[in-house]
């Protein structure tokens, strides 16, 4: 279930950061309100990197595996 989650929330912060950058694009938003939305869009794009990040991590660990596919544990927390 956590696995879904993380992909669920590595997914929504994309769309997140995806919007963002349209209304920064669109020129329309006051100084103050582009500052929170880049500001917002630096936190989002942190997120995704850990994500993906992670995601590497994980898969260099069930690849060096002595050529087989085995599942090793991984700590998120120690990577971070």
């Amino acid at each position: 279930m956590a696995r879904k989650k993380a992909a669920l929330d590595f997914e929504q912060s994309l769309t997140d950061l995806q919007a963002l950058v349209e209304r920064l694009e669109t020129g329309e938003l006051s100084l103050e309100d582009s500052l929170t939305a880049f500001e917002q869009g630096v936190r989002l794009t942190r997120e995704c990197q850990t994500a993906l990040a992670q995601a590497e991590q994980k898969v260099q660990i069930l690849m060096e595996r002595n050529g087989e596919l085995e599942e090793a544990p991984f700590d998120a927390d120690q990577q971070a």
